[in-house]
């Protein structure tokens, strides 16, 4: 089955969490002047025992494109932000839950500099780099209980990326 992926926006995005951008954010200047603070950009959510909030750097290796999905994972104890690095696009794959399953996938193409927080509980496919490796700070939970479940399809759905004029 065929999915192409379109262009991140809040409102696409909103069912599944947070949009990390400057675009549109409300902010305000800092440090006499010389800082813009764009605030509170996404919801960390963390749930559970011993729970907390972990920063993490990843550097995510390029997939090749049509690209078969075959598993998404979602975190029922808490979200998961990805913020990237440097200012390039990455593949966003998000799933509405079905009754405990993973419903058809959504494919999104972040704009350079675009991150994402997925809500807890949101089934998402792994981090997706396109065309070169890439850095992304991480925000997420740690602590005790399991905090990953899997969902493998019976078949795989084909990711495209949007044709480029």
């Amino acid at each position: 089955m065929k999915i192409t992926a379109v262009p991140l926006t809040r409102a696409a995005f909103a069912p599944f969490g947070d949009v990390i951008d400057t675009e549109g954010a409300q902010s305000f200047p800092i440090n006499n002047g010389k800082t813009q603070r764009f605030h509170d950009l996404a919801t960390v959510d963390v749930q559970g025992e011993a729970a907390r909030v972990l920063i993490s750097i990843a550097r995510g290796q390029p997939y090749t494109f049509p690209l078969k999905l075959t598993m998404v994972e979602r975190h029922p104890l808490g979200s998961q932000a990805f913020i990237p690095l440097e200012p390039r696009p990455f593949l966003v794959v998000v799933c509405l839950d079905e009754g405990g399953r993973p419903g058809r996938p959504q494919a999104f193409l972040t704009g350079a500099g675009q991150g994402v927080n997925y809500a807890r509980n949101t089934w998402h496919a792994v981090l997706t780099p396109i065309g070169e490796k890439q850095d992304f700070l991480i925000v997420d939970r740690g602590g005790d209980g399991n905090n990953l479940e899997e969902f493998f399809f019976s078949e795989p759905y084909e990711i495209h990326l949007p044709d480029r004029p």
